[in-house]
């Protein structure tokens, strides 16, 4: 038998139901795997005891009910987990265990799945590169000086590596998308209030949305079907009906009308993602679909608008961060000083620039001038896809402007890090379905992905396209595990 970690999500939840092999089995070769891995740094915590107990027990029991039943998936580190230590990436949080569970891993576990452990990601989702985590930066199956991408870079990296069958990420401007697209992976953010946010450590409330990182576009449509459903708990989760977007799945998109937005067409954008882009478009073309050219006049002003409404809301989510009800605390002679020492020792670099700049743009005097702005901005560049939704059915563009690049490269400089999310960040503040499938190669031999964007709860139809670039494209992963 071939090696069960290399197989995709389908295929493993198949064998365990044809008993070609046991969840224990599927469970030791993800943590085999896992150990010898340690170099990728993509577990905060592992649960590898508590997940071969349970394999053991779904093997004696049987269950078969649940869409993912018997198999162990590893999940961000910003999903709560019951008795499970639950970080963020941040030393504020390095002893924080819940009492309670995310509605969406409860979603996992309800469908029969259970936890391998915890993965690294930047410290509360802010970063594109997994470098601002409080445990230390991921590296990139694909290279050992290579960025996974962030913030779910520790999700990419274990789910490339075979380190889990599937997993679920966060995504607040791109955080699922630009880490699938450097490690060629599938990477999926749903519908804002398609998953709910209970339970999901927040950064900024009306951006954040869990989804499904996976390797292939079959497995994405099985792990969105899991872990989507409206939830009361979330004054934000829409009371909408999940699809079966897994027996609905289909590449025949003849007739669907694709748009292709001017605006997408950067200054300076390597020839490599350019042409990549109109490799896309050829395999839609033919698959049947057709191409329109669209204008969305407002997504120059994107990545300004994210940068402004993004901070004043993580200052805001993070202002309960004071060393008082959990997590890390310093000391001081009085209250005040405590709440400074914890805060100061508490957050990294990354997370206290992004509180200052949301501090700033909401305070009196500068509100009206920025983060208001940035608010009705957000309106027209929602409204620029809802115009462009009236003669297309989804949206193509590239998912990065680059492919990994080297540890440390832009660390330091906070600006070409943001540009990193300039493909990403419009479907986040519309709140729109977006998915990023593996198309192709650099010159480096580096995977780039594919962005298409969907109609609200219209994710069926980006899965089915995305189906139709993946049989066309034959992306295979090209690498060894050289870490190991």
């Amino acid at each position: 038998m071939s090696n069960i970690s290399e197989f995709t999500l389908c295929k493993i939840v198949s064998g365990i139901k044809k008993k070609d092999f046991t969840s224990e089995e599927v469970t030791e070769s993800f943590i085999k795997n896992s150990k010898k891995s340690k170099k990728l740094n993509v577990y905060i915590t592992n649960c590898f005891d508590e997940a071969i107990s349970s394999a053991k027990k779904f093997d004696k029991r049987g269950d078969f009910k649940g869409l993912l039943s018997g198999v162990p998936i590893a999940v961000k580190d910003l999903f709560c987990t019951k008795n499970v230590k639950t970080t963020a990436g941040s030393k504020i949080l390095h002893n924080f265990i819940p009492t309670y569970e995310s509605t969406v891993t409860n979603n996992l576990w309800s469908h029969g799945a259970f936890l391998l452990g915890k993965l690294n990601c930047d410290e509360f989702a802010m970063g594109s590169s997994n470098e601002t985590s409080f445990f230390g930066n991921v590296i990139n199956p694909y290279g050992e000086k290579l960025v996974p991408g962030g913030s779910s870079g520790g999700s990419a990296s274990a789910l490339a590596a075979d380190l889990t069958p599937a997993t679920i990420g966060t995504d607040t401007g791109g955080s699922i998308r630009q880490p699938a697209s450097f490690t060629g992976t599938v990477g999926l953010k749903p519908t804002y209030g398609r998953c709910s946010r209970w339970g999901i450590v927040a950064f900024a409330s009306s951006l954040d949305q869990a989804g499904p990182m996976t390797k292939n576009v079959q497995d994405c449509a099985l792990l969105l079907e899991a872990i989507s459903g409206y939830d009361p708990k979330d004054s934000t989760s829409i009371d909408t009906k999940v699809e079966n977007y897994s027996s609905q799945l289909t590449e025949k998109v003849k007739g669907l009308k694709i748009g292709i937005p001017k605006e997408y067409r950067v200054d300076n954008m390597p020839n490599e993602i350019d042409n990549l882009w109109r490799k896309g478009i050829d395999y839609l073309k033919d698959a049947g679909a057709i191409i329109k050219n669209i204008s969305l006049p407002h997504t120059m002003y994107a990545l300004a608008t994210y940068y402004i409404v993004a901070p004043a809301e993580a200052s805001s989510n993070l202002a309960r961060y004071d060393g008082v009800k959990y997590g890390h605390r310093a000391k001081g002679n009085n209250l005040t000083e405590m709440y400074e020492n914890t805060r100061s020792e508490g957050f990294g670099d990354e997370v206290k620039r992004r509180i200052l700049i949301g501090t700033y743009v909401l305070s009196s005097g500068y509100y009206d001038a920025y983060y208001l702005k940035a608010q009705k901005v957000r309106q027209l560049i929602k409204s620029d896809f809802n115009k462009a939704f009236n003669d297309v059915d989804a949206i193509l563009t590239p998912s990065t402007p680059t492919s990994a690049f080297k540890i440390g490269d832009k660390k330091d400089d906070p600006i070409s890090m943001y540009l990193n999310d300039i493909f990403t960040v419009p479907a986040n503040l519309s709140g729109l379905p977006a998915i990023s499938v593996p198309a192709g190669y650099d010159k480096n031999n580096l995977p780039l992905g594919l962005q298409l964007i969907g109609k609200a709860f219209d994710e069926q139809t980006i899965l089915n396209l995305s189906l139709a670039i993946e049989k066309r494209a034959n992306f295979k992963k090209n690498f060894k595990a050289w870490w190991s």
